[in-house]
């Protein structure tokens, strides 16, 4: 099963980036298999809708708005996301998560499974470096992909330091 991880948002408003440096901390560090792709997906919001066709699994890691304090860290699964139970849209450089999930249907191959691991952002100043509380939440939403991955028989390996 092809997994893709998407990191999503804007490296130059601070903890918009958040999806970008996950993507980056785990290639640093890790080790995946053939079938797991890291992207940076940037910005390109509905633009990367073929890459969600191209896998099976979808993690999509971004920062989101809603309820909650600076850093709590959101888990959504693909029917929550496509009942529109996410607080909000996802950071406000992209449509909806909804939309690109509908088009994809619409051609007949979205996900089957689609996971978004989002963490409420504490800076959207500019800037090219995380708050110093995500900084602290990487290697927490690290940990959760990871395990995730783990309990769905892929494996992956830590990168000698």
């Amino acid at each position: 099963m092809k997994t893709l991880i998407f990191g999503a948002g804007n490296l130059l408003l601070s903890d918009e980036g958040f999806g970008v440096h996950l993507v980056r901390y785990l290639e640093e560090r890790y080790t995946f298999p053939a079938e797991v792709e890291l992207y940076d997906g940037g910005t390109m919001g509905i633009l990367a809708t073929h890459k969600f066709e191209e896998a099976e699994r979808v993690f999509i890691i971004d920062v989101v708005e809603g309820d909650g304090a600076p850093g709590d860290i959101c888990r959504y699964d693909k029917e929550e996301i496509m009942l529109n139970c996410l607080p909000v849209k996802l950071s406000p450089h992209q449509i909806g998560l909804q939309e690109v999930l509908l088009i994809s249907e619409m051609r007949g191959h979205a996900p089957q499974q689609l996971t978004l691991l989002g963490v409420i952002a504490e800076s959207l100043e500019p800037g090219t470096e995380l708050s110093w509380l995500l900084k602290k939440r990487l290697d927490v939403v690290a940990g959760m992909l990871l395990e995730e991955l783990r309990e769905s028989g892929i494996d992956y390996y830590a990168k000698a330091a």
